[in-house]
């Protein structure tokens, strides 16, 4: 899968937020490390419609680590834009996820940012990649209504 390819299903939620201050520069636009920081909001926002949560995943015992980010820039976002998080999850293994984002401007809906990242569990005891138990990886795979 590309880096532009979304899923293109129900599946996908959307996240809006306002572009703050103290992530743009000296003219209004937003910082490139801005756009990692909302891929970040637009995961959390897809595990808990999933009925879950990075606090439940750790207090179960393991991390999600980033392991790769492939992000393709096509325009701009300024302060106090809208802008639209598209995020879903594009596959999930036992021992990984991957997940799939679009990010676009509310208003005219002008596409910002196509992004793909991709996550292995961690045991936190040993720090070591492992596999998710079966009743994680249902509860990540179960979708629920906001």
């Amino acid at each position: 899968m590309s880096v532009i390819d979304l899923p293109p299903d129900e599946r996908a939620i959307e996240t809006t937020l306002r572009v703050r201050y103290a992530e743009t520069d000296a003219m209004g636009v937003a910082h490139h490390a801005s756009y990692i920081i909302w891929l970040e909001q637009g995961r959390t926002e897809l595990l808990r419609t999933r009925g879950t949560s990075y606090r439940a995943i750790e207090a179960a015992g393991f991390f999600v680590v980033l392991t790769e980010l492939q992000a393709r820039y096509h325009a701009a976002a300024r302060y106090d834009d809208l802008v639209i998080v598209r995020t879903a999850l594009a596959e999930l293994r036992s021992r990984a996820i991957s997940f799939a984002y679009e990010l676009r401007l509310a208003e005219r809906g002008t596409p910002l940012l196509t992004a793909r990242t991709e996550h292995i569990f961690v045991a936190r005891a040993t720090s070591r990649p492992t596999r998710l138990p079966p009743e994680l990886l249902a509860a990540l795979r179960d979708i629920r209504t906001p």
